[in-house]
């Protein structure tokens, strides 16, 4: 699934190109998660003024209003002049003067969705309850602090539920809790400040070197230049069940958390 880096790395690679571009024409496949929110005729004739994101959503604001991006479980953009005839598994295509922006989506949970601003009762249903962005001034160490406290939940399920903080995906928790050191079964509110500090900076540093190298390519990834990410290949802990830790030597243990993987060091990381 596309999480906060491989977002920012799409929208890295399309808000310059597509800044200032005006749609000519919105042509859509089969339906998405949710419904485009209005008549794709509706969308001709305005311009994409800027390119933002919030969580693992891309906000375009328009002239008029705003799309609402989310790549679901396998989706990817791409930009550009000259890009093949849609395929099966291209869903939602807005030709504009400056390129084609396509949403290439094989199991179909991503969503474009028309609102007229983040006021609109559609999108505060859907941005409303996300957590501090990580990468940004707003990721207060206090804050931070206190949202584990109030918590009991294993503090890998509470960074994947998105809540205190977002974009924090199953292969970047599992790489933040080695940095930091922690077990992903320990009780968030059993984590004491130092410990707290240094997840907290590991947070960020973790999601900072995923952009820096593209994000993750499990499958479908790419940026909106047809790139993949390259994070994955760089990994301390995850998807190397069995194999030595890169500190210790010993061997790297998977669980099942919420029916997803957690790799940890036994040594190196504490309940």
């Amino acid at each position: 699934m596309p999480e906060l880096p491989e977002v920012e790395v799409t929208r890295l690679s399309l808000a310059e190109p597509i800044r200032g571009a005006r749609i000519e024409a919105v042509a859509l496949g089969k339906p998405l998660r949710w419904p485009l929110g209005c008549a794709p005729q509706d969308l001709v004739g305005q311009e994409v003024v800027g390119l933002r994101r919030r969580g693992k959503y891309l906000l375009a604001d328009t002239s008029v209003g705003l799309l609402l991006v989310h790549l679901g479980m396998s989706g990817s953009l791409r930009f550009g002049g000259g890009l093949p005839p849609a395929g099966v598994h291209d869903h939602f295509e807005m030709l504009t003067t400056r390129g084609t922006l396509r949403l290439h989506d094989p199991r179909r949970f991503g969503a474009v969705v028309y609102v007229h601003g983040e006021q609109d009762p559609v999108a505060m249903k859907l941005l409303d309850g996300l957590g501090m962005e990580p990468l940004s001034d707003e990721f207060s160490l206090t804050a931070f602090q206190t949202g584990l406290k109030k918590s009991r939940m294993p503090i890998k399920q509470l960074l994947l539920a998105g809540r205190l903080v977002v974009g924090v995906g199953n292969i970047y928790a599992s790489e933040v809790l080695f940095m930091a050191g922690i077990r992903p079964t320990t009780s968030a509110a059993r984590i004491g400040p130092v410990r707290a500090q240094k997840l907290h900076a590991a947070i960020r540093t973790v999601l900072a070197r995923a952009v820096s190298m593209g994000g993750s390519t499990l499958r479908d990834f790419s940026s909106a230049e047809g790139v993949a990410g390259h994070f994955q290949n760089q990994t301390s802990v995850y998807g190397r069940d069995g194999a030595p830790c890169h500190v210790c030597g010993t061997p790297i243990k998977v669980l099942r958390q919420g029916q997803r993987s957690s790799y940890f060091c036994p040594a190196c990381q504490r309940p």
